[in-house]
């Protein structure tokens, strides 16, 4: 094991001594808050550190048989002690790339619910289509996954598209599996208002933005501007015949968050706070980011909704991520919400390219 490495496990395991030294005393251990937090903060590092304590033992009983093998001259203690150094130079070689992955940072926000912004782009109708169709694949997906889906707002269009629609998604580590569903997203495909059967390239951005908690962003009641208006639709009965949609301004930052879904003026301005409230998360985080240049270069693309992330080829049953390389030929399936695949390969890539970094 590199000497670097040794000295972060080293000061992990002295800063978990430290928090059961804390919560052995009378301060803390009365105080329930307290001791609720050194008893997070020790758990989070709890794995890390049985981790690094087998570790050290097993490198004591390494030196041990390599002594007997360098000092002893009897058959069977040699025999024993040369097996036992193989078992123990395989299980070091394991427990060192466990704890590889022990050492890297926890995303704090992975546990979060999510919510997910799909706006179409250019393509006009096709892109609105292609913007319902993601719609349905992230919704079967949360489907499989066990998640549940709440609509925020949404834009349709005539022909059964979205210019806009806004959802949460609510379940376990939600926003672990989808964060790398933010960026540009292209299709190909011939559209079902071609006559010609001619190819088109159609765009659609997506947001992915963890849920956020009044104790994750604060909001001043003087920083908000809070309008209500008439919602406007493709017609019928969808149309509000009430004021009851919402226009929330941000004031500090001039964000702005429309939501008329609801027929409750209430219901939509608490959504509209919900959204609000997680751009404002998303770009704090982006902030934190750019000022970690170097960790941004490990993580699988910047989520940047400017970047193209994905290609669907709709003739060749085709997907492409163009962040890892990753083509699979089985979009039909992707579309159904079998995206698993998909999320899977973008992990694995993420975490082998902050493994590089350690």
């Amino acid at each position: 094991m590199e000497r670097v490495m040794h000295d972060k496990l080293l000061a992990v395991l002295e800063e978990y001594e430290r928090l059961s030294r804390a919560m052995a005393t009378t301060e803390v251990a009365s105080n329930p808050d307290s001791y609720r937090r050194h008893a997070k903060a020790q758990s989070e590092i709890g794995d890390l550190v049985s981790c690094f304590r087998q570790y050290e033992i097993n490198s004591r009983r390494l030196a041990e048989a390599e002594q007997i093998l360098r000092e002893e001259h009897d058959p069977e203690l040699l025999q024993m002690a040369e097996a036992e150094k193989h078992d123990l130079a395989g299980s070091l070689e394991q427990l060192e790339a466990d704890l590889k992955l022990l050492l890297l940072t926890k995303d704090p926000n992975d546990a979060k619910n999510t919510i997910v912004e799909i706006r179409a782009g250019t393509g006009g109708e096709e892109a609105a289509l292609f913007a319902a169709d993601l719609y349905r694949m992230y919704s079967r997906y949360s489907e499989i996954k066990g998640w549940r889906i709440e609509t925020l707002n949404s834009n349709a269009t005539g022909l059964g598209g979205f210019k806009e629609i806004i959802f949460k998604v609510t379940g376990t580590n939600v926003y672990s599996q989808l964060k790398y569903e933010a960026g540009v997203h292209r299709v190909q495909r011939v559209p079902q208002t071609e006559a010609q059967g001619r190819l088109h390239t159609s765009a659609v951005t997506v947001a992915i933005l963890p849920e956020a908690e009044e104790v994750d962003v604060q909001i001043g009641a003087d920083d908000l501007q809070i309008d209500v208006y008439r919602s406007s639709g493709p017609g019928g009965q969808s149309v509000n015949t009430t004021d009851s949609a919402v226009r929330v301004t941000h004031v500090p930052t001039g964000l702005v968050v429309t939501c008329q879904d609801e027929k409750s003026q209430l219901k939509n301005k608490v959504k509209a706070i919900s959204i609000l409230r997680a751009r404002l998360l998303a770009r704090k985080i982006g902030e934190e980011a750019s000022q970690r240049s170097a960790e941004r270069k490990s993580q699988v693309g910047s989520g940047d909704r400017s970047e193209r992330v994905r290609t669907y080829n709709f003739p060749q049953n085709r997907l492409t991520d163009h962040r890892i390389n990753l083509t699979l030929y089985q979009l039909a399936g992707i579309m159904e919400g079998e995206l698993q695949p998909v999320v899977d390969a973008l992990v694995a890539a993420d975490r082998a390219a902050r493994l590089a970094q350690v």
